[in-house]
C-alpha cells in the first residue's frame, strides 16, 4: 500500500501543484527541487514511490533512478518528463530500461498519475 511518495522535479509550481494534488488524495508527500536533493530525502524517508522528472539540473532523472534502483531494485519508481528542450520522448523509454516502473509524458491527466499508483500499490 502506497502511504508516502517522494516528488522530484525542478519545477517549483509543477512540484507543489502535484504535492496538493497527492495529499487531498490522502498521501503524505515530500517535494524535492532537484535529483540530488531527491536522492538525500529518498534516504532519510524511504517513501513508498518516488516521482522523478528526467530533465533537471544538478542530478537528472536518469542517473536519480538508476542510484535509487541500485540502493533498492524493489523502489517503485514514475518517470515523468516533456522531453525538455528537445521533446524527446526517448527519456521516458530510457528511465524505463534502467529501473522506472511507470512512465508518464507530461502534460499527464491526473487520472493517469492515479491509476500508476494503483498499479503499482
Amino acid at each position: 500500500m502506497i502511504k508516502t511518495i517522494l516528488v522530484i522535479d525542478d519545477e517549483d509550481l509543477f512540484r507543489s501543484g502535484l504535492k496538493k494534488v497527492l495529499e487531498l488524495e490522502g498521501y503524505a508527500v515530500v517535494g524535492a527541487r532537484d535529483g540530488q536533493q531527491g536522492l538525500m530525502c529518498y534516504r532519510e524517508m524511504k517513501p513508498d514511490l518516488i516521482l522523478t522528472d528526467i530533465v533537471m539540473p544538478e542530478k537528472e532523472g536518469i542517473e536519480t533512478i538508476m542510484e535509487i534502483i541500485a540502493d533498492n531494485p524493489n523502489q517503485p519508481v514514475i518517470a515523468m518528463s516533456g522531453g525538455g528542450l528537445t521533446h524527446n520522448a526517448d527519456y521516458l523509454e530510457y528511465a524505463k530500461e534502467f529501473g522506472a516502473r511507470k512512465i508518464l509524458k507530461k502534460p499527464f491527466k491526473f487520472e493517469e498519475l492515479f491509476e500508476a499508483i494503483r498499479e503499482l500499490s
